[in-house]
């Protein structure tokens, strides 16, 4: 934990602090509200992810510029499709590309914002692509990451598709999609959640950055992060952003839920199922760590407060998940706290 906060985090932190400059620097008032907000808001999925830096050794520095730069694009594109007018599928399409050409390499020439309202960025979208691409071109077997982790990214793009649509048609869509892809004993809507995590390209990236990635690594890998540990990430996610989704009338994956008992049925067996795929991993308990962090950190935030049933919910997932989860579950409880704190002072 000491290499996470002393030396991960702090270049986290370097590299939003460009990436806030870059975003600040766009000419339309519309795409740079929603990258600056996308920066300020989620910053911690750039943290989350970039933990996944120590499995690249030496290289750390350039994983975490590559973890960074990918995550911003996931989070920026979900701003604004969130808050776009359009509920055209082909401008969900076209601006989530560039999240296949982060990872491809090929000096795409696509005009991300063909279809969409708001069009100057100023590069930003852009570069955060080149970005991807320059941290990755010194990945040992790129061809051998770009195989697996273009498969997690399409599946990523076509959720993003299909749950930003009108209203009407997400659902279908949905369920279309999961009839047509979903091989594994999953609902619609956890398949879609598995889905719409990076954990798993970040996963085979740092391996790469090590020279460590081989044909069999790789397919363990996926295998391992998909479907169960992306699948609790996000649903743990969408947990508890429920009220905020409901206010901003978002798609909420854990609305499908016929009710309470249910859901904490079916998180609890993804935790256990994750934890089984974890231990058959390479470096079994840094991912362990992570699943364990994943389930201390959310269950953590202080919006589990309005939400109706979580206190269940935390105690049984918490018992589940073990003693290093308690701890971070205490970390994030006590740094809310200092926060309160701090904010309270300032008021004073």
């Amino acid at each position: 934990m000491a290499t996470v906060y002393l030396k991960i985090f702090p270049a986290v932190r370097k590299e939003l602090v460009y990436w806030q400059k870059r975003a600040a620097e766009i000419p339309d008032q519309e795409l740079r509200t929603q990258a600056l907000s996308s920066i300020s808001s989620k910053r911690f999925h750039c943290q989350g992810g970039a933990v996944y830096s120590i499995l690249a050794h030496q290289n750390w520095q350039k994983a975490v510029r590559f973890i960074v730069a990918y995550q911003t694009i996931s989070d920026y594109l979900d701003n604004l499709c969130d808050r776009s007018n359009s509920m055209d599928p082909e401008n969900f399409r076209l601006l989530h590309h560039a999240m296949i050409d982060a990872l491809s390499c090929n000096d795409s020439k696509t005009d991300y914002y063909k279809y969409f309202e708001s069009k100057d960025d100023k590069g930003y979208l852009k570069e955060l692509v080149r970005t991807c691409n320059e941290a990755l071109a010194s990945l040992n077997h790129i061809d051998l990451f770009q195989e697996h982790a273009l498969k997690l990214a399409k599946l990523y793009m076509d959720l993003q598709v299909h749950k930003h649509v009108i209203m009407e048609e997400r659902i279908p869509r949905l369920t279309k999609w999961s009839e047509n892809m979903n091989a594994y004993p999953l609902s619609w809507y956890e398949f879609s959640a598995a889905a719409g995590s990076t954990l798993g390209i970040y996963c085979l990236a740092c391996y790469g950055f090590a020279g460590r990635l081989s044909s069999d690594r790789a397919s363990r890998l996926v295998s391992g992060y998909f479907p169960y540990i992306q699948c609790l990430h996000i649903l743990l996610d969408y947990y508890i952003d429920q009220v905020e989704d409901k206010e901003e009338e978002d798609l909420n994956f854990c609305n499908y839920y016929p009710d309470q008992i249910t859901m904490q049925e079916r998180f609890r067996h993804f935790l256990l199922e994750a934890h089984v795929n974890s231990t058959m991993l390479p470096d079994a308990p840094f991912h362990q760590m992570v699943l364990q962090g994943l389930v201390g950190l959310y269950l953590g935030d202080e919006k589990l407060k309005l939400i109706d049933g979580s206190r269940q919910m935390k105690r049984q997932l918490l018992k589940a998940s073990g003693v290093a989860s308690k701890f971070f579950h205490w970390n994030t409880r006590s740094y809310y706290y200092l926060k309160r704190l701090v904010t309270s002072s300032r008021q004073d």
